[in-house]
Parts: structure tokens; C-alpha cells; sequence
């Protein structure tokens, strides 16, 4: 009985006291404001209640607001409203309630927006977000979007950083999903910070065989006549081999020129070459980033065996107008840019032409009498993008470039006392169309697309026509009238969607799929005369469609392995044949230390495209063509092994070896051209086989008054096919055994800026005969191996100072450049020639021995 009276003594006083603190929370409060902090909210509690609040102000939300509809509340209602927004929660012992943040790792909320320019608006790629102190974050995509998750209710610090920017801090509790737009301040040069720690290390990331080089940097290196190229600095990275002497075609770990995918904001390039290939495309004045994948390739990639160039060009001021330009020795450029809109929308127009064929055009013509001859190049990049909300942006881009050259003769001829003109016209051009539509849409925190539809055109066009007068058989005068047309080229049209999902902050999903439309003109040749024939030669019209889908999976295992898993889908429909091609994709860096890392990489990739060619210099004579029922498609693997190390927070250095196998690549039967037009051009190739394998060293500084790098490669690159060198593999023509790059451009002060290359490469393998032999009097030239003989060995040095100056109207700066400082007679080709008594010798031919050159620039 004592027991019971106790324990019902016990539960009263327990429901009392339960019934008192109930009644201390039902207490109702009068807000003096609808909108407020929570920290108001607790002052309000404790000013008109006995109840006092027990918390860690380091671990609450007390500035976060919120807005309530009515002024009168209870405290429980007050509360409530509270933790349901912010994942706080409380605990009430008598008159005194403990605050705190709910302790559930499982709930996550993102920060997530765009990392930007802050005097621009521009996006800025591959940005590094990381939380100070760690090595955790993310980086900015190609669009400048970032998305970053954590638990609710931590405490960050966030450190944003760019190469050229200022580091900026951003400080937040993240209790509820948060769009930020960061904005980086380019850092000036008098300012020394120290953030080469801060950025995304080549350590940390898992993407390996990969290069991006800094806009400013290419602008700063010397080059040519004064032309600053990207792709002529791509070609100073390990692995990056050039063409002929100062020309701008790739060729990557023994790949051809056709194996790079040269994406211009998501389009492809077919011809990247002004000037018989002694200039790109490329206008830097328009150019935002530069991104160079040479293997290891995520799955968002196809199309092409050996590289992955992506071009992105600038979006235009948000808030200014602005201009900048340059005149040099045979082109000026302007760059025009600023706001449509202030902060929704901007453009940006960027034109460059070259002018020797006006300034020549007084004195050819003067002595010429009637003759006259020119040649130029043209590029125009134009851009707008528009911002209907914080979650959309909607893009609008465009490139056409042009090359021409043309030679007109006129001349007078008096037939039967009347007087008529003669005319003779040749001429070709080549260019290239590009246009890209595009809309970015964030359909929350954790899912980011991009949807596009984009036209490439690439065109080659031959004309020759003459008109000439003469006596027919019955003596009158009459014309005769001829006209001989050369045309190929390539035209795409694509549609494409590709989705990022981050579930987690060491998690992220792609995928996507493009559908494409091409359409083939391998090459055909119209010729009309006063018979009125007018007959078309050569191959038709093909047309193709390939379609490919990807889905790629980036995820972290602990704070040590980090990798990326991908598959490529990819099928090809061609005059009735499909071919189909399934490409896994595999890379992953271990962090062996904070400092250094291994990485390893195994990427598939095949190519439906082919480009038949039998010259060295990128002429635009070399014809795209597609796989057809007899030709197959390019496929290739590859595996590259490596290790990355940071050195004291400043430099940064990678070792890299790879093999690759390449099958069905095609090359010119010997003798064949492309100016056969009864010959269609498959029975004018050899399909064949090809390997390449090296080893690659790279040391890189990208931060402070000095940047630059040093690169060296030891590789090999060989052929082989059925019908060439008796079917002996032989070495690919830019099979380059060593390859050494000293790159470095240094800051005397904000005025005055020393730019040096220096290069150093083994010779290219040419074909050359060994002796020659008389057959029925005719000599005949024996040769050996097929590319069997090395040039000399190429080496330069190329210097330019830059001085700037600021004016009141902007900023002007004058280059000096000198290509090939100390006169090195590099070889360009080798010609067999006969000497005066009859003997016959190897001449080399140097196309640059010392090149200087100057150029005024400006901004404003």
C-alpha cells in the first residue's frame, strides 16, 4: 500500500511538472516586427517570459530570419517555426530551454551558383571551391556552375580561388539550401598573395593527361610576325607535337591532325588553320579558356582517337563597354563587348582581318598592267547570352572564318580591227561556319543541365575560269569560254542534352546524348565549256547520322581514392551500314600524400571521320570523308600510368607514361591525289594500323611574377600497312623521338613584361631515295625504308617584351618579338636538286632563319 501511494505521489508530481513546463512554452509573445533573426526571437522570449535560453551562439543560425504572418504567438509556435527552417531543436528543464542544431549527418543541404567575374560578369572555368583548412570541395563546370553539399547547420568557411584572382572568403552557416554568386577580383600584380595552395592541386585531381593554359599567358608568350596563336602554345605542351616549321597543326601521342576534336563553345572545328596552316583560327581577344585532353578522356568525349580541345569564348562585359585590339605586321583586330542589359544580359563582337593583299594592291597592280594577284584572311567570333532568372542563362554564339586567294589577268586583242578582252581567273577559299545555341537551367541544388542545338559547316572551293577570243572557221572573231570547279567540305547539324547530378559532395553523375545530322562532300569537279557540257565528277553527296550517349560516375572511396567510371555509346548510320562502338572510360588518382598522388587511366574511343591528306603544311586540299560500308571506323585504346607532386605550394610537377593502339587509319596510295576525280576516294587509300607510347615530364608555374613550365617527352609513334614498305611498320612522319619546351614569361612590374620560348626536338622522319638506276634511259630513283632518313634536329629561341602604359582613355602596349633569335636554319623540307656537273644532291630548304616583328595593342 506505501509503495503504491508513492509511485501515485510520484506520477502526479511528474504530471505537474510536465503541465508546468507545457504552460511555460504556451506563454504568448507579441512580435514587434513580422520579419525577424533568431536571435531577436530569443531576446522577445526572454524579455516578456521568465524562460532563459541555454546555446552555443557558434552553432546557430542567430542571424537567419524569418518572416511570420501574425504578431501574437505562443513560444511553442515561435520555436517550432524555427526548427522546422533551420534544423534546430530545444530541450525545456523547468524554466530553461537548450537550443541546438539537430545532429543528423544524413541530412544535407548544398551551396551552390556561379563563380564569376567581378568586373565582367564572366564565368569563370574550373574555379576551385574548397572549405579553408581541408582539402574537401568542388570546382566550377564549363559553364562557371558550381554545386557543393554538406550537412545542415555547419559552419563554413569557403575559399574561392582562380588562377589570376584575388582568393575571396565566404563565411556561412549552411542551414538551408543556398545560391551564391561568387565573385573573384583579378589580382593586381603589385599585390603579392600567395594562393597556389589554395587552388585544386594537380595532386587532387583525378582527371590526369590533361592541360589548361591561361589566356594571359598565351598573350604574354612571343610569337610569330607578332600573331599570338593558342594552338602554336598548345603544340609547347608534353606529348604535343607540331607540324612543319610554324605551322599550327597537332598531332598528339602519335596522333594525326583528324583525331583532335577542336570544340569551339561545344562545336566542332574542321579546318582550325588560316594561311596554308601557319596561323589558327583562333582570335585570343575572344577566347575565355582553353582546355587540352590528351587521354584518360571522361566519357562526355567522342568522336576522335587521340585529344580533346575545348575552346570557350568569352560572354561579354555585364556592366561596361569595353574594347581592346591590336594593329601588327600583316593583321589588326578589334574586340568590341559590354551590356545588352546591366546584370541579365551582354555581348561581345570580335573581328581580326589580314592586309597585305590591299597594301600590295597599288603596286602589283602598277606593274602588272592588268594583272593582279592577293591573298587574305578574315575571322569573326560574336556572342550574346541573356539571364532570365538566377536558375537560367541562355546563350548565343557564332564564328565564320575565311581564307581567299585569287589571281586575275586581263589583257587586250584586236581581232579583225576590233579590239576584245581576254580574262583568266583562279582562285580558292576555305572556311569554316559555327553556331551554337544553348540554355543552362539549374532544376535544383543537385541537378544542372545544358541543352544545345549547334550547325558547323567546314568548305573548300576551287574555281578556274578563262574567257578567250579567237577566229573560227569561218574567220569571225568568237569566244571561247571554260570553267573548271573544285568543291568538298562538311556540314553538321546537332541536337544535344547533358545532365550533372551531385547526390553528395564526393559524388557526381553526368550524362547525356547528342543526335547528329552530317552531311559528306568528299570532293567533285564541275567543268562547263562553250559545248555547253556541264559535267560533275567525282563523289556524290553522303549523308550520316550519329548518335551517342554517355553516362560518367565521379565518386571519392575515404579521403585517399578518387575516380571517374564511364561509358560512351556511340552508333553511325552510312549508306546503309551501322556501326555501333561501346567505349568504357576509366581514371582515379590515390593520394599517396597531401603533396603527391598516383593516377591511372584506360580510355576506348573511336572515330567515324576520316581525313585523307598528302601534305605536311594543312592544306586545305585535305578532304573529309566518312566510314562507308568498305572503310571501317577509327578505333583506338589507351592506358597511361603517372604520378603528380606539389612543390612548396608554388610549382607543380607530373610524370606520365602511355601506349596506344590505333586501328583502321587510312593514308593516300603513293601517286594518289585529290584531284582525281574519276576515281572515287576509296580506291585512292590503304587502311592500316598504328601504336604510339612515351613518356611525359611536365614542371608548371602558373602563380606570381614568373609563370611558365618546362616540358619533355620521350616517345615513339610507328605505322603500318599492308601495301606500304612491303608491310613493314615504319615510323609515323612526326614519329619525334625527344621533345624539350623551356616556356616563361616574367613581370619586371605592372608596365614591363619578358616573354622567352625556347624549343628543342628531334628531327622529322622524311623519305629520301638511296640511289637511282637507269631504266630504258630514263633515271629512276631507288628508295629504302619508308620514312627511314631524320632531318637535323630542330631548336629555336623566341623572345618578345612587352611595354604597357596606362592612359586616360584605357591601357596601351607596344610588343617587340623576335622568332629564332640566333639565326638556326632550321629545315622546312629537303630537295633532291642536280648540281653543275650533272650530280645530284639533298638540299635543305629554311623557311624562318630570324623573325622580328611589332604590334601595338590597346584596351579601353
Amino acid at each position: 500500500m506505501k509503495t503504491i501511494i508513492i509511485l501515485f505521489l510520484f506520477l502526479a508530481f511528474s504530471f505537474s511538472n510536465a503541465m508546468a513546463q507545457s504552460n511555460y512554452l504556451d506563454q504568448t509573445i507579441q512580435l514587434n516586427k513580422n520579419e525577424i533573426s533568431f536571435q531577436e526571437l530569443i531576446n522577445t522570449v526572454e524579455n516578456q517570459t521568465d524562460l532563459r535560453f541555454s546555446f552555443n551562439p557558434n552553432a546557430l543560425p542567430l542571424n537567419s530570419k524569418l518572416t511570420f504572418k501574425e504578431n501574437e504567438m505562443s513560444v511553442k509556435q515561435a520555436l517550432n517555426a524555427f526548427n522546422k527552417a533551420f534544423g534546430t531543436n530545444y530541450q525545456q528543464k523547468d524554466k530553461i530551454i537548450l537550443l541546438k542544431i539537430v545532429s543528423n549527418n544524413d541530412k544535407q543541404v548544398s551551396v551552390y551558383g556561379y563563380i564569376r567575374d567581378a568586373a565582367s560578369g564572366e564565368n569563370l572555368i574550373s574555379a576551385t571551391l574548397l572549405e579553408k583548412g581541408t582539402t574537401k570541395g568542388t570546382t566550377s563546370n564549363s559553364y562557371g556552375y558550381f554545386s557543393y553539399e554538406v550537412p545542415v547547420g555547419t559552419s563554413l568557411v569557403l575559399l574561392c580561388s582562380y588562377v589570376g584572382y584575388q582568393p575571396s572568403l565566404i563565411t556561412l552557416t549552411a542551414t538551408t539550401d543556398t545560391l551564391l554568386t561568387i565573385s573573384l577580383t583579378p589580382q593586381v600584380m603589385d599585390e603579392v598573395v600567395v594562393v597556389a595552395s589554395e587552388l585544386e592541386a594537380v595532386q587532387e585531381r583525378v582527371q590526369m593527361s590533361s592541360a589548361d593554359v591561361p589566356i594571359e599567358l598565351i598573350k604574354s608568350m612571343p610569337a610569330l610576325l607578332g600573331e599570338t596563336d593558342i594552338l602554336k602554345a598548345l603544340q609547347l605542351l608534353p606529348g604535343v607535337q607540331s607540324g612543319t616549321e610554324g605551322t599550327s597543326g597537332m598531332y598528339v601521342r602519335g596522333g594525326s591532325p583528324d583525331q583532335n576534336l577542336i570544340l569551339l563553345d561545344g562545336v566542332p572545328v574542321y579546318n582550325a588553320s588560316h594561311l596554308f596552316g601557319f596561323f589558327s583560327v583562333f582570335n585570343d581577344d575572344a577566347i575565355n579558356h582553353v582546355e587540352l585532353l590528351k587521354g584518360g578522356f571522361p566519357a562526355r568525349y567522342g568522336g576522335r582517337l587521340s585529344s580533346v580541345l575545348n575552346i570557350s569564348m568569352k560572354e561579354g562585359h555585364q556592366k561596361e563597354f569595353h574594347g581592346e585590339g591590336s594593329i601588327g605586321l600583316i593583321s589588326s583586330k578589334l574586340s568590341l563587348e559590354g551590356p545588352l542589359m546591366k546584370g541579365k544580359s551582354s555581348y561581345i563582337v570580335s573581328a581580326r582581318r589580314t592586309y597585305a593583299d590591299v597594301v600590295a594592291r597599288p603596286f602589283v597592280n602598277k606593274k602588272s598592267k592588268g594583272d593582279f594577284t592577293g591573298y587574305y584572311f578574315y575571322d569573326l567570333n560574336a556572342k550574346v547570352n541573356y539571364r532570365p532568372s538566377d536558375k537560367d542563362r541562355i546563350y548565343l554564339s557564332a564564328y565564320t572564318g575565311n581564307d581567299k586567294y585569287y589571281n586575275s589577268s586581263r589583257y587586250d586583242i584586236k581581232l579583225n580591227d576590233e579590239e576584245y578582252e581576254n580574262q583568266s581567273d583562279f582562285g580558292f577559299h576555305w572556311g569554316n561556319i559555327t553556331a551554337a545555341l544553348r540554355w543552362n537551367h539549374i532544376f535544383s541544388p543537385k541537378l544542372f543541365s545544358n541543352a544545345s542545338i549547334t550547325y558547323g559547316s567546314y568548305n573548300f572551293n576551287l574555281k578556274s575560269e578563262s574567257k578567250e577570243f579567237g577566229i573560227d572557221e569561218n574567220g569571225n572573231a568568237e569566244a571561247n569560254f571554260s570553267l573548271t570547279q573544285y568543291v568538298s567540305g562538311i556540314d553538321d547539324l546537332t541536337a544535344k542534352i547533358d545532365f550533372e547530378y551531385q547526390p553528395n559532395s564526393v559524388h557526381l553523375i553526368r550524362a547525356g546524348t547528342n543526335l547528329i545530322q552530317h552531311r559528306f562532300s568528299p570532293g567533285a569537279t564541275s567543268l562547263r565549256s562553250k559545248l555547253e557540257i556541264d559535267t560533275v565528277l567525282g563523289s556524290k553527296f553522303i549523308d550520316a547520322i550519329e548518335t551517342q550517349f554517355y553516362v560518367e560516375d565521379e565518386f571519392s572511396v575515404g579521403n585517399r581514392l578518387k575516380s571517374n567510371l564511364g561509358i560512351h555509346y556511340s552508333n553511325f548510320i552510312v549508306e546503309g551500314k551501322t556501326y555501333a562502338s561501346v567505349q568504357p572510360r576509366f581514371s582515379s588518382r590515390y593520394l599517396i600524400s597531401s603533396k603527391f598522388s598516383l593516377k591511372a587511366s584506360y580510355a576506348t574511343m573511336a572515330q567515324f571521320i576520316h581525313l585523307l591528306t598528302n601534305s605536311g603544311v594543312g592544306l586545305p586540299t585535305d578532304l573529309w570523308v566518312p566510314a562507308t560500308p568498305n572503310i571501317k571506323p577509327q578505333t583506338s585504346w589507351q592506358v597511361a600510368l603517372g604520378g603528380a607532386y606539389e612543390l612548396n605550394n608554388d610549382f607543380e610537377f607530373s610524370v606520365e607514361a602511355y601506349y596506344k593502339e590505333m586501328e583502321n587509319v587510312i593514308e593516300y596510295k603513293e601517286g594518289a591525289n585529290f584531284l582525281e576525280p574519276v576515281k572515287d576516294w576509296e580506291t585512292k587509300v590503304e587502311v592500316g594500323k598504328g601504336d604510339s607510347y612515351g613518356t611525359e615530364l611536365f614542371l608548371q608555374k602558373k602563380q606570381g611574377r614568373l609563370n611558365g613550365w618546362i616540358g619533355y617527352t620521350l616517345a615513339w609513334s610507328n605505322r603500318e600497312f599492308e601495301n606500304i614498305n612491303n608491310g613493314n611498320p615504319y615510323p609515323f612522319r612526326y614519329d619525334v623521338r625527344h621533345d624539350l619546351s623551356i616556356v616563361g614569361t616574367y613581370a619586371l612590374n605592372d608596365h614591363f613584361e619578358l616573354g622567352s620560348v625556347f624549343i628543342y626536338r628531334t628531327g622529322t622522319a622524311v623519305t629520301l631515295p638511296i640511289a637511282s638506276y637507269l631504266n630504258d634511259g630514263v633515271e629512276v630513283d631507288y628508295y629504302g625504308g619508308r620514312n627511314d632518313y631524320r632531318m637535323p634536329a630542330y631548336h629555336r629561341i623566341d623572345l618578345s617584351a612587352t611595354w604597357k602604359k596606362t592612359k586616360k582613355w584605357g591601357e596601351r602596349a607596344w610588343v617587340v618579338s623576335v622568332y629564332n633569335l640566333y639565326f638556326r636554319r632550321n629545315p622546312f623540307f629537303i630537295n633532291l636538286t642536280t648540281t653543275p656537273d650533272n650530280g645530284r644532291q639533298f638540299t635543305q630548304i629554311a623557311l624562318f632563319t630570324f623573325v622580328p616583328s611589332v604590334s601595338y595593342q590597346f584596351k579601353f
